[in-house]
């Protein structure tokens, strides 16, 4: 049709004349017809075109606000790291790295310098804990289950995965147990592939309920295989055993850390474990509940002190097993009171029935620790307490606005503040 239009257009008026009176009106009227047609779809054909030009439009300005909450989303001042070049760089697994004690961790070796790669599957863990350091070039954060095998390569393994706090490890006990069994041999394995040095982060929870006091490290222990903490006790005790076997076998450099009773920034609110559940209920005016009499003792460690001396266990040519807590020891009931005082409020100390197998007594000796790694715990009850205790004061305030109220902006900045913690 438009070939016959150009046609009709080019030709003069007496040729068109001639051409009109050889065309019958119902052709005429059909040339016209699809003119019409094809100056509309002219017109169409612009119109779609600037529709396009205008999708296009709102689709850069979707990209780049996107590309804005990236950059804001990422942090781009990090805190300060040493710099390390290759030869002392070092690769580090940290299995259960965005937990309690290993974001700690995490943070005291990129401090350092060294190249840190955390594994996690997030069953106790958060990202919020390691968020500081997301996109950092010598960080690396995997969501993996140690139960299944990792190859990656590294030169130290820290192996902390494992639910540390009753009510986490008793919800699922098997998974318990194959997290501290399967999960350590996998690790082992690792360490053989790879020629790495392997830490297995053990507990006091070995001692069970000791008759032995202090516990110094040649105590077998009182455990009973298969009352409801057994599934972390033997799961623990089996994870040493492990470890030894492949130290004996595989000629792998393993160390092995008793932890003791561990507190701070970052613990889980709602672990059940002494620490938090006192300084909660004593921040919410709720009655502080003490299981038992309230006779029983705990030797509470700040979350530094056992990084200090994880970190000189690693470094250290001592393989034997090392109890890494503090001696200060302090009956469950005194504690409450020392954590009612500080918090203040109308909170009331209420006894409850006593926990089955809850140990009555907990006191490392830590004379290896002294003699072997030089350490030993520096920070006092009361100035731990104070920073744990301002910690969850945000926390709470932090959960009391609704994430439906996008138009408040939250008054929260990184309460972690790692570099006055370290």
């Amino acid at each position: 049709v438009l070939g016959i239009y150009k046609s009709i257009a080019k030709t003069d008026n007496s040729k068109f004349q001639n051409s009109r009176n050889r065309l019958s009106s119902d052709q005429i009227a059909n040339i016209l017809k699809n003119i019409n047609e094809i100056n509309f779809n002219e017109t169409s054909g612009t119109k779609d075109l600037q529709e396009a030009r205008n999708k296009i439009r709102e689709l850069e300005e979707k990209l780049k606000y996107i590309e804005v909450k990236l950059e804001n989303r990422v942090p781009k001042n990090y805190p300060l790291v040493t710099f390390l070049n290759y030869k002392n760089r070092k690769r580090v697994l940290v299995t259960g790295g965005a937990g309690f004690v290993g974001s700690h961790l995490v943070d005291r070796l990129m401090l350092a310098g060294h190249e840190v790669i955390v594994v996690d599957n997030f069953f106790t863990g958060r990202k919020r804990n390691i968020d500081h350091w997301i996109g950092h070039e010598n960080f690396e954060l995997v969501h993996h289950d140690v139960v299944r095998p990792l190859y990656i390569e590294v030169d130290e393994i820290y192996h902390l995965a494992s639910p540390a706090s009753p009510p986490h490890y008793m919800l699922n006990p098997v998974k318990t147990i194959k997290t501290n069994t399967l999960g350590t041999i996998n690790m082992l394995g690792l360490a053989k592939r790879v020629g790495a040095k392997v830490l297995i982060a053990s507990t006091s929870e070995v001692y069970g309920d000791p008759d032995e006091h202090p516990q110094s490290e040649t105590y077998w222990g009182h455990v009973n295989p298969i009352g409801p903490r057994a599934c972390y006790d033997e799961g623990k005790r089996v994870a040493e055993t492990l470890s030894y076997a492949y130290e004996h076998q595989e000629n792998i450099a393993v160390r092995v850390a008793r932890i003791f009773n561990t507190y701070g920034p970052r613990m889980h609110m709602n672990d059940g474990r002494v620490v938090s559940n006192f300084i909660l209920q004593a921040l919410q005016n709720n009655s502080i509940t003490i299981y038992g009499d309230g006779k029983q003792t705990r030797s509470f460690q700040y979350v530094s002190d056992l990084v200090d001396g994880l970190v000189a266990l690693m470094a250290s040519n001592y393989s034997q097993p090392i109890n890494i807590g503090n001696p200060v020891e302090h009956t469950i009931e005194e504690f409450a009171l020392l954590i009612k005082n500080l918090v203040g409020g109308t909170s009331k100390i209420v006894a409850l029935a006593a926990v089955e197998d809850d140990p009555q007594r907990r006191k490392p000796d830590i004379s290896r620790a002294k003699k072997y790694l030089n350490w030993e715990a520096k920070v006092s009850l009361v100035e731990g307490l104070k920073k744990t205790i301002t910690y969850f004061t945000k926390e709470l305030q932090r959960s009391k606005y609704s994430f439906t109220d996008h138009h408040l902006k939250r008054p929260y900045k990184n309460d972690h503040d790692i570099i006055e913690q370290l």
